[in-house]
């Protein structure tokens, strides 16, 4: 099954997904939080382990991958991807959470390779369950791109109910 959790920019939904997560064993994936410089980073929540995802500027060696102002590392999205996909295929896990579906996903980059294919795996599962975070206004374009037509839509307020 799918969940998307949505509502506008900075309106809590990696904060929600974060206190939801803190007491739970059966949640793994990624989530996309601020340090306390502002910059985004990776957090994998079953191990707490962090990687960089926003370019420092000194990075000019690096891959980087611009949208609006903000550069972020291909490298960190070649790892996101790849540990999404090997999480999914874990037993123990029952929620998988992708912080979030954006405009480099409805390019074809970022996050996309790891969400097409999760989304095809989760689809008709109904013991474990796919979580998206999606920006309010890019909910439409994100049901498109990916062909999701059956997902249950929540806000901040309708997760915290979430079992």
């Amino acid at each position: 099954m799918i969940y998307i959790l949505t509502g506008a920019i900075r309106s809590g939904k990696t904060t929600a997904l974060l206190d939801w997560s803190k007491s739970r064993s059966d949640v793994d994936g990624l989530l996309c939080p601020d340090d306390v410089n502002g910059k985004r980073y990776f957090l994998k929540l079953k191990s707490k382990a962090t990687f960089k995802l926003e370019a420092e500027a000194e990075a000019e060696n690096e891959v980087i991958v611009a949208i609006g102002n903000f550069k972020f590392l291909q490298s960190a999205f070649n790892e996101a991807n790849d540990y999404l996909i090997l999480e999914a295929s874990k037993a123990e896990r029952h929620y998988l959470i992708i912080d979030e579906i954006g405009t480099l996903e409805l390019k074809n980059e970022g996050l996309h390779v790891s969400t097409e294919a999760l989304i095809s795996q989760f689809r008709s599962n109904d013991d474990t369950y796919l979580i998206l975070v999606v920006r309010d206004y890019l909910l439409d374009a994100v049901l498109k791109h990916f062909g999701i037509t059956e997902c249950s839509i929540l806000t901040t307020e309708d997760f915290k109910n979430l079992i």
